[in-house]
Order: C-alpha cells, then sequence, then structure tokens
C-alpha cells in the first residue's frame, strides 16, 4: 500500500523538521507525538478512519473540532489541556502550508480555530521565613540529604524549571567568580543565571563528593538517583514534598501547596520585592 500523503508529513514533522530545522526539546517532540496517537485513535474509533487510509484532505476544521470536543467529553481534558493539543496542531498546519501550498487554505482555516479561555491558577509564592524552613530541613549528615539541600538550594536560587534541572551536568556549572549555571530552556534557549555565595558553596561540596569536578564527569547528571541516573520529575517533585511535610510541622503558614513552580515564582517575586 502506497502511504498517504498525512503518514509522510506527520513522520517529516516528528523526526526532522521539529528537531532539525526548529531545535525544539525532545519533550516538547514527544508531546506532540501523544497528540497525533490520540488523533490516529480518534479518527480510527470515532470516525471509522482507518490510520493507514487517513489523508491530508479530511484532515478539515469540522474533523479537528470534533477531536477537540471529544478529548473534553470522553477523555475529560481541562481547557489547558484541550489547548495545549490544539497548539500542537496548529504547529503541524503551520509547516504543511509551507510544504503544500494547494493546501493552504485547508491549513489556514484550521489555525484560526481559537484557543478556549479558562482561568489560569493562581501561583502563591512563599515567604522569605517559610523558604529558609523548608531549605533548612535536609540532614547534612547523610549523602541523601546533602544531595537534597543543593538541589532545593539551587531549584529556588536560579529559578529553574524542574527539566532544567533534570538536564543540569556538571560541565554546566562555574563556581569561579562569577559564580553561575547554564540552562536549557524552552526552545532549545541557553541562559547563565548567577548563583548565591551559599549555593556555590553547596554545589562545590557536592561537586568534590560525588567526584563530578574531573573534567570525564562534566557530561554525566548532576543530580543522580540511587541508580546513577538523571532524577525523574517525580522523583525531584517527592524531595521537594518530602521536605516540605517536615518543614510544615514547624511553621503553620505553610498551610499551601508547594510545587517546583512555587519556589520558581518565590524567587522572582523576592528579586521583585528586593528591588
Amino acid at each position: 500500500m502506497k502511504p498517504t500523503d498525512f503518514s509522510v508529513h506527520v513522520t517529516t514533522f516528528l523526526t526532522h523538521y521539529l528537531a532539525a530545522q526548529r531545535n525544539v526539546s525532545p519533550n516538547t517532540i514527544k508531546a506532540y507525538r501523544d497528540v497525533f496517537t490520540l488523533l490516529l485513535r480518534f479518527c480510527r474509533d470515532v470516525q471509522g478512519i482507518a490510520p493507514e487510509r487517513l489523508r491530508l484532505e479530511q484532515i478539515e476544521v469540522s474533523l479537528v473540532e470534533a477531536f477537540l470536543d471529544y478529548l473534553e467529553r470522553e477523555r475529560r481534558s481541562a481547557p489547558s489541556t484541550r489547548n495545549h493539543r490544539l497548539a500542537a496542531l496548529h504547529a503541524f498546519f503551520r509547516y504543511v502550508q509551507s510544504e503544500v501550498p494547494d493546501r493552504m487554505l485547508q491549513c489556514q482555516k484550521i489555525l484560526a480555530i481559537p484557543q478556549r479561555r479558562h482561568a489560569r491558577p493562581t501561583v502563591g509564592y512563599l515567604s522569605k521565613e517559610d523558604l529558609a524552613e523548608i531549605l533548612a530541613q535536609p540532614d547534612l549528615r547523610s549523602r541523601g540529604g546533602r544531595r537534597d539541600a543543593v538541589l532545593l538550594s539551587i531549584l529556588y536560587d536560579t529559578g529553574a524549571r524542574v527539566q532544567e534541572l533534570i538536564d543540569l551536568s556538571p560541565g554546566d556549572v562555574r563556581l569561579d567568580p562569577p559564580a553561575q549555571v547554564r540552562l536549557m530552556g524552552k526552545g532549545r534557549k541557553m541562559r547563565a543565571v548567577p548563583l548565591m555565595e551559599k549555593t556555590v558553596q553547596l554545589l562545590r561540596d557536592h561537586m568534590q563528593e560525588n567526584h563530578l569536578d574531573r573534567p570525564e564527569q562534566f557530561d554525566r547528571p548532576l543530580f543522580r538517583n540511587g541508580r546513577d541516573q538523571r532524577l525523574s520529575r517525580s522523583g525531584i517533585r517527592y524531595i521537594l514534598q518530602k521536605h516540605v511535610g517536615k518543614a510544615r510541622t514547624k511553621r503553620l503558614s505553610l498551610n499551601r501547596t508547594v510545587t517546583p513552580h512555587t519556589l520558581r515564582h518565590t524567587k522572582g517575586m523576592h528579586l521583585l520585592n528586593n528591588g
């Protein structure tokens, strides 16, 4: 069977265009791939179109809108999740319109499908006292406690996203003045973030203890789990929640949900308040 035009464009979009031309992160590519998996299943199970027979001309506005309604109704997707799925489809059809000009009108009609408005949750931030209590919880007498102490300190000090923290390697760290870490952010954009003196000392001790200050270790994970691998998102959330739970027993004001993004927002608010 001859490949359909839809299969050719989806494959090129996911395996070549996003990574080679747009320099999109592997996590974003995976998220986009998941959207097409859902779309193919919807076309097969709801629309009765087998994946191997799905053609580009069949992906019209009515089908995309039906797919988005299906996500909300059958899969109970939140409006924000629906919008993320739509953003992936918008990226694909923005690519297709330049590859297949005779499909430009079809693509632009899909690009005109609006994002759904929804209330955005307010992200709180911690007082300096609450933050200090959390950062004081790791037990510096244990190896794991020392790792947690520097991890939490960097999470706050740099305002790093969780994935940025996961991706850190010793080669991204500069301990000599001006001390800083190099973070790979969204859109594969690199930025250098300065470090406070206390964080620098914690980080220096961590790297020396784990022999990460040697040149041959510069591509290794800066923070590792018990299997000597990079920490996962759930692993970092677990570490944070463990120490937040202990801090709550000492400070009644810590009665809110604290996530890694809370520390990122806290850093921004502290900088703002300090002028």
